[in-house]
């Protein structure tokens, strides 16, 4: 959300959900999600029964409409909704379309730098996502060391490889209010620093 373009109507989207700590930079803790008509009635038509009260989207669904009795489903997390409203209020200000392009802009300079660096992206250029940048660890070098002494040393963190991909590759993140030259070239000069050591 708020990263690269997504029209869930345009694109006849079911379903999409995403974490409030993406690129709004606010308080992880919420999930943001979206059915569609189509995936309303998917859910209220449902044969099968539901494993418990909480995964129940009917309950959900009741709960949000206010369409019958009042029941009680879960405690709102007040202040975390709080946080939503100002991030995207920020984002109102900024322009989804200036938010897009900034990801957009720095998700590329960032490929671009570290590549002068010898750190070459895993993902092929149209499929790569502009605020989370996977690039292959170079062979010899201990990755979990680098993540630690880039933690350490300059308060910078970024992700190891998941799965398959464990050990082989960084996630570096540019999402948000953190998507600025300034944390992309200090992440890309320190992890210059600790290679060459």
């Amino acid at each position: 959300m708020a990263g690269i373009p997504l029209l869930i109507d345009e694109w006849n989207i079911d379903v999409a959900y995403s974490g409030s700590q993406k690129c709004l930079s606010c308080p992880p803790g919420l999930s943001p999600v979206t059915f569609n008509e189509r995936a309303i009635e998917f859910i209220k038509n449902r044969k099968t029964p539901i494993q418990s009260w909480f995964m129940d989207l009917n309950l959900i669904l009741s709960y949000w409409s206010g369409s019958s009795k009042r029941a009680y489903h879960h405690t709102a997390p007040i202040n975390s909704l709080y946080a939503l409203h100002e991030a995207l209020l920020i984002l109102k200000e900024e322009g989804i379309e200036n938010s897009w392009k900034r990801h957009k802009t720095n998700g590329e300079k960032l490929v671009s730098e570290l590549d002068k660096i010898g750190l070459k992206p895993f993902v092929k250029e149209d499929e790569r996502l502009p605020q989370l940048t996977s690039v292959s660890v170079t062979e010899g070098v201990d990755e979990a060391k680098v993540r630690m002494s880039l933690l350490n040393e300059y308060g910078i963190e970024i992700g190891a490889g998941l799965g398959e991909l464990a050990g082989k590759v960084w996630r570096i993140g540019l999402m948000g209010y953190s998507s600025n030259e300034k944390n992309l070239n200090s992440c890309v000069r320190a992890l210059r620093d600790l290679l060459q050591k």
